[in-house]
């Protein structure tokens, strides 16, 4: 989980940011990259600062050619734990089953970036078994 420090003035950590989403897009080379779109936050400022994370993430990855596909947060709710009104516990708890983990995801945070993975996961289509295959070669 990516971090920078509260006190930092915001472009700085902006940036702080945005060089750590390069370097894992450059390390880990992805083919798509799955967000949950920002919808709705109570906190305006919350809200605000999530967007232009977010937004930083998807134009680092779009730059590099990757496929970037927002999910709703009732789109992720519903692909993991069956229906979109699930909240945070229900959620981590679904990932934890999911994925056969001993205890939930801490941060929930953390549980809820994989349960956008999962969504993801879920809802594209597999590749055929001939293109698999082809690419283990």
């Amino acid at each position: 989980m990516i971090r920078t420090d509260p006190k930092t003035e915001r472009p700085l950590r902006l940036a702080e940011m945005q060089a750590e989403v390069r370097a894992l897009i450059r390390e880990f080379k992805p083919e798509a990259l799955a967000i949950e779109r920002v919808l709705f936050q109570h906190n305006v400022s919350t809200a605000m600062s999530v967007g232009m994370v977010s937004g930083i993430i998807m134009a680092e990855a779009a730059s590099v050619g990757c496929a970037v596909i927002e999910y709703s947060p009732n789109e992720v709710k519903e692909s993991v734990a069956g229906w979109g009104g699930a909240d945070k516990n229900e959620v981590g708890r679904m990932v934890q089953t999911l994925l056969d983990l001993p205890k939930m995801l801490a941060p929930a945070d953390a549980a809820d970036a994989v349960a956008v993975a999962l969504c993801h996961l879920a809802r594209v289509p597999a590749r055929s078994s001939r293109t698999a295959a082809g690419e283990r070669r």
